[in-house]
C-alpha cells in the first residue's frame, strides 16, 4: 500500500500568498494538539482554522478536488467528508516552532475517523530554514518537497512532524480527510 503522494502545483505561489494572508488577517492562536491540550515540547506553532476566514471558501474547493484525484488514483481510501476545517499553521524561528513525531488519528470522535491528511507548503522555501516536513511510513524518513504549492498526501497513520524552525518562517495548510475506521 503507498501511504504518501505529492501533488505539485496544486496551489500557485499567488495563491499560497493569499491563503497566508487570509490566515493572517485575525489573530493567530496558540496550537494544540487533539482535544485541545498545549504541550510546547511537542508543538510549538500558531495557528488558525480557515473556516474563520471569510473568503476562504475556495481553498477548502481547491483541497477536496486534490484529495478526490488523488485518492482515486492513488490510495483508494474510504473517504466520506471533511469533517474538519482547514488549518493553516505558522512555525516561525521566534518560537523554534515544530511539532515532534505523531499520527494524525487521535481519540477525539472526530479525530479517530482521519484517514488522509494533506499538508500544502505555503511559504517560500527560501523564507526559512529548518522547519521540514519529515515522514516516516516505515524504517526510513523521507522529506516532503518544500516546492511553494505542492501537496503532501499521507495516509492519517503514517508519523510525521516538522523540524524547529531555525530561521524566517514556514506556512503551511492542513486539512483531514474522513471516513470510517481502516480495517
Amino acid at each position: 500500500m503507498q501511504t504518501s503522494f505529492d501533488v505539485s502545483d496544486a496551489f500557485t505561489g499567488a495563491e499560497c500568498a493569499r491563503i497566508i494572508a487570509l490566515a493572517t488577517g485575525g489573530a493567530l492562536a496558540d496550537a494544540g494538539l487533539v482535544g485541545g491540550t498545549t504541550h510546547h515540547n511537542m508543538r510549538r506553532a500558531d495557528i488558525a482554522w480557515l473556516d474563520e476566514r471569510a473568503g476562504s471558501d475556495w481553498v477548502t474547493d481547491r483541497i477536496v478536488d486534490v484529495v478526490r484525484e488523488t485518492n482515486r488514483k492513488v490510495f483508494d481510501f474510504d473517504l466520506r467528508d471533511f469533517a474538519e476545517s482547514a488549518q493553516v499553521a505558522r512555525y516561525g524561528a521566534d518560537r523554534a516552532g515544530h511539532f515532534d513525531w505523531h499520527s494524525d488519528i487521535g481519540d477525539g470522535p472526530v479525530a479517530r475517523r482521519r484517514k488522509l491528511t494533506v499538508v500544502v507548503q505555503l511559504s517560500d522555501p527560501d523564507a526559512y530554514e529548518g522547519g521540514a516536513l519529515e515522514l516516516m511510513p516505515d524504517a526510513h524518513i523521507r522529506q516532503a518537497p518544500r516546492r511553494r504549492g505542492t501537496a503532501t498526501l499521507f495516509a492519517s497513520f503514517v508519523l510525521h512532524r516538522v523540524t524547529p524552525v531555525e530561521g524566517g518562517a514556514r506556512y503551511s495548510l492542513t486539512q483531514w480527510a474522513h471516513g470510517p475506521a481502516f480495517r
